[in-house]
Parts: C-alpha cells; structure tokens; sequence
C-alpha cells in the first residue's frame, strides 16, 4: 500500500499518431522560437530557455511521448543552428529529461508551485552547470550575470510556458479521449 502512494500514476494510452507528435513538435518549436534571429543587442541574454520548458513539462506529465533520441535530435539542431559547441544543447535536454524523470514523482499530481519550484531547481541547476561546462571548456572564469539573468528569466516565463503547453496537452493529447468516454 505504501509503495502505490510513492509512484507515479499509469499514463493512458495514446492512440492518435498526432497525437504522439505533439511533445517533439512542441520542444521542436520551443527551440526555434528561442533562437529565431532578431535585430536586439544582447537578445541571445533576454531569452528565456523555452525548449528545457518543454521538456521539463513533456518529461513530468508525458515522458512516454518524447524519447531521447528526438530531444538528442533537438539539441543538436539547436546546437548546429546557434553555433554553439554541438553536443552541449543535446547533452542538457537529455541530462534534464533524466532528472526530471528520476524525480517525477515528488511532483506528479502536486499543486503548481510544487511543480514550478522543481523546475526552479531543474532549470536553475541546469543553466548553472551549463555555465560551470562553458567556464571550463574556456578555461577561464566567465560573467555569470547574463546566465543568472537568462536563469531568473527562465523560471518567471515558466508559468506561462507551462499554462500553454498544458492547454495543448488538454486539447490535442486528452481531449479526444475525454471525449470518447461521453
């Protein structure tokens, strides 16, 4: 009885192929958004870490939607067109798709401060050590003021990110199988 409470519950099947592709489109269009190229200086700093948003929602509500290998796929693409060192943005994505799923049950059916505080420390962790990572690939100490920015920005658009990709779990992914049971 004890070990029931701890786990986290069974997700229901999802027949629709649509259906299915809606976490990797979403994260997909998460970290295009996040690097869509605009004329502001500095706007690399102000955006907020949209495609780990998605994944930290996909990764708690619907990990059986979004495999690895599509978030390695991500990342990768997200490295290649930022030009960035590739491997690092596919190396977070996974590396926070575990931490979320080695945790999910602490936050499975909790209130939404539980979750937004879990993503504070998963999105925070994350950025911080992508910091430590690029500080010590550089082998000098870099500013954290812009990932510190970058990092509270992220946890305050968390919020509204998560209200929008909860809409579109409600509607593209459970809708139709609420409206079966009817």
């Amino acid at each position: 009885m004890a070990l029931r409470e701890f786990t986290a519950p069974e997700l229901p099947r999802v027949n629709s192929n649509a259906a299915r592709l809606v976490p990797i489109l979403t994260t997909t269009i998460a970290a295009l958004v996040a690097i869509l190229p605009l004329q502001i200086p500095g706007y690399a700093a102000l955006t907020p870490a949209l495609a780990l948003m998605a994944v930290y929602h996909w990764t708690l509500y619907r990990p059986d939607l979004l495999p690895s290998y599509a978030l390695f796929g991500i990342g990768l693409g997200e490295d290649l067109l930022t030009g960035s060192l590739v491997g690092v943005g596919a190396l977070t994505l996974l590396v926070t798709r575990a931490v979320v799923l080695r945790s999910r049950r602490h936050f499975v059916g909790r209130s939404f401060p539980a979750v937004w505080a879990g993503f504070t420390l998963v999105g925070g962790g994350m950025m911080l050590g992508l910091w430590a990572l690029h500080c010590l690939l550089e082998s000098s100490l870099i500013n954290p003021r812009n990932t510190i920015f970058r990092m509270v920005l992220t946890i305050a658009v968390f919020p509204a990110a998560s209200f929008l990709l909860g809409s579109t779990q409600r509607v593209l992914i459970d809708g139709p199988r609420l409206m079966r049971r009817r």
